[in-house]
């Protein structure tokens, strides 16, 4: 199975899960809570007013080597977007790619997720705990504040 199949399926449509695709074609479903969801809109506004020249993307789906990662928000460049608009998935990651950390994430997992997304062009990765504490990563390391949105806070609250 292929990104395309999952998208196209309607008893897929409506499901409260995000879904992600192994490299192997195995379906991924995760539940998300409503906190993850508060998460996710709070960090997608602040990226809208902070950072210019772009766009902010809930749940963007890029195609890497070990199949389809979500990105449970995003930030793309208007220069990107346009190569990426019209794809199911894209090929290339927004340059800003956040992930909101729930129980079940393991350390392992989201430094694999992370290495998937610089392999595929991301500029930083950011992870969002469930207490609002926001990390920041790029291809070098931890930072201490986001290169690219360096006012955005160090913790997301609401």
């Amino acid at each position: 199975m292929n990104w395309q199949d999952i998208i196209e399926k309607p008893e897929l449509q409506d499901l409260p899960f995000k879904i992600e695709l192994t490299e192997t074609g195995q379906i991924l479903m995760t539940p998300v809570k409503v906190l993850h969801a508060a998460f996710q809109g709070e960090i997608e506004h602040l990226l809208r007013t902070l950072k210019q020249g772009g766009l902010a993307l809930p749940e963007c789906a890029i195609a890497t080597r070990k199949g389809t990662k979500v990105a449970d928000v995003a930030w793309v460049s208007y220069e990107r977007f346009a190569r990426i608009r019209h794809e199911t998935e894209a090929p290339i990651a927004p340059e800003i790619c956040v992930e909101i950390l729930s129980a079940s994430n393991t350390v392992e997992e989201m430094r694999e997720k992370a290495l998937l997304l610089f392999e595929k062009e991301a500029h930083e990765f950011w992870l969002c705990t469930e207490e609002g504490e926001m990390s920041f990563y790029n291809r070098t390391g931890k930072l201490a504040r986001s290169l690219l949105v360096p006012e955005f806070p160090a913790k997301v609250e609401f």
